[in-house]
């Protein structure tokens, strides 16, 4: 056998060992129902590779922002559910609808704060082998979904051990026109007090240090760079522990697929703390 051969051989065996090394997380489209709404919501569900020799396992919940849906991450962000893999972890990207993820008072068919935080949580459960206590989940997303993630965390801390955001709208009142946040909660200048009691950065005081892991990134030309930059001292003001990461980057697609590896990372390093 000449060296050329050889070398063919030896390449050949590596890459089948690589091959058979290989994992493949496990992408699917379900059907959830919203008693809160009256109405079936899809979701997406990811899986790792060993989900069927699993026994317990923590569970992200991944928001998408305005004008996307459940499928945002899956098909805008390809490869990043290999994450589900190497960090054996589960992950859900419900519907949002648009609904900044609260529950609307000037519309009942959006009630969506009920449904992430209590409906579809306890479905996840019921359906999945996942760690049932907020030691074993975390939730994040993006823009609209960075806001949801943050705003059902302070919220829901009995339900939510940790919480990040990537280019988050953390406060909304600089964008009364915008995004369909008026017919959520009214007009800012009819309903202020609905506005000022739902966004963000006037809820830390529902925070105490320790209690809730917190990650916050935002790029330096995303507009919602100021309210994230205000976030992050705001939480320094009042000495609440928090990771915040910025660096160059817009409002966009390339920017979060980029986020999403530091964000899944960092819930990991939460999970494994939380067992100890």
């Amino acid at each position: 056998m000449n060296n050329r051969i050889k070398k063919m051989v030896v390449v050949c065996l590596v890459s089948g060992v690589l091959m058979n090394q290989g994992k493949a997380a496990v992408v699917d489209t379900v059907a959830t129902y919203s008693t809160a709404m009256k109405k079936t919501i899809r979701a997406v569900v990811i899986v790792p590779d060993n989900y069927t020799t699993a026994t317990e396992l923590p569970v992200v919940y991944l928001l998408h922002g305005y004008g996307g849906n459940y499928a945002d991450w899956v098909t805008k962000a390809k490869g990043f559910e290999k994450l589900a893999d190497l960090y054996n972890m589960i992950i859900v990207c419900p519907d949002g609808n648009n609904s900044w993820y609260w529950n609307s008072p000037a519309d009942p068919q959006y009630q969506y704060e009920t449904y992430v935080a209590d409906e579809l949580v306890k479905w996840v459960d019921q359906k999945y082998k996942t760690i049932k206590d907020r030691r074993g989940r975390a939730i994040t997303g993006l823009s609209m979904g960075g806001h949801g993630a943050l705003y059902l965390a302070f919220r829901h801390q009995d339900i939510f051990g940790a919480a990040g955001s990537m280019s988050g709208g953390v406060d909304i009142r600089p964008f009364p026109n915008n995004w369909e946040m008026a017919a959520r909660l009214g007009k800012y200048a009819d309903k202020p007090e609905l506005w000022e009691k739902n966004t963000v950065i006037n809820m830390l005081h529902l925070l105490t240090p320790n209690t809730l892991s917190l990650l916050i990134d935002c790029g330096t030309e995303d507009f919602f760079f100021k309210v994230n930059e205000n976030l992050h001292q705001q939480l320094l003001f009042r000495n609440i522990p928090h990771d915040y990461i910025t660096r160059p980057g817009a409002h966009n697609w390339p920017y979060w697929n980029n986020a999403i590896q530091y964000q899944l990372l960092y819930m990991n390093n939460y999970f494994k703390s939380a067992k100890k």
